[in-house]
């Protein structure tokens, strides 16, 4: 009998052992990984300073505006200074705009299209996008300039030559109603390879403001 106790205390000793052996692994455990997800955006606006008909600004106007009205004078120069605003908190982007300019023949020598792609203002004309009605120019806005926000003049005034006819701007004429245009778009560069990319996208996203010739 006393054997027999004996024995019984050795298993039970035994059974002890294994079930402390079973918890006496060495673990740890990490803190949980959180994915929080927000969406980029490319943010732009475009706007000029409020003018009188002749081009002179409006001193006193509080904000800037999207349209302006103007009596064309030969040999007058007018202040009209789109910009294009990237807003702040966007992302890396490629900039384009589309520019009609009806005036074209009709400029002196400082000409639109030679503000635009001057040092001072740094536009690239993407001829392949251009048309005998329009002409489209673009820039490369970094992810640090998108972030901060940037502004991209796109000319400053336009001046009509000593001797321009506009009689057919007037009322009735073959010109009547038409105006300078300018429209800006943005497409985000990350993930598009090079300015022609960008440009079938944004065309292939707003292909009514790029009609066929």
């Amino acid at each position: 009998m006393k054997k027999k106790i004996i024995a019984g205390l050795a298993m039970v000793l035994i059974v002890t052992m294994a079930v402390v052996g079973t918890y006496a692994y060495l673990t740890d455990k990490t803190t949980t990984v959180t994915n929080t997800f927000t969406v980029g955006d490319v943010q732009i606006e475009l706007d000029e300073a409020k003018v009188d008909a002749y081009g002179v600004a409006d001193t006193t106007a509080t904000k800037r505006v999207t349209e302006n009205t103007y009596k064309l004078i030969p040999g007058h120069e007018y202040t009209k200074d789109p910009i294009v605003h990237v807003l702040k908190d966007s992302e890396a982007c490629y900039v384009f705009i589309k520019v009609v300019d009806p005036l074209a023949n009709l400029e002196d020598t400082t000409t639109i299209a030679a503000q635009i792609t001057s040092a001072t203002n740094g536009w690239t004309e993407y001829t392949a996008g251009s048309t005998t009605a329009y002409k489209v120019y673009y820039k490369q806005v970094s992810a640090e300039d998108a972030a901060a926000g940037k502004d991209l003049p796109v000319f400053a005034t336009f001046k009509l030559k000593q001797d321009a006819d506009v009689s057919s701007f007037a009322t009735g004429g073959t010109n009547a109603g038409k105006a300078i245009e300018v429209t800006a778009f943005a497409i985000q560069s990350d993930g598009i390879s090079g300015e022609a990319a960008a440009f079938t996208a944004i065309k292939n996203a707003y292909s009514d403001a790029f009609p066929t010739p």
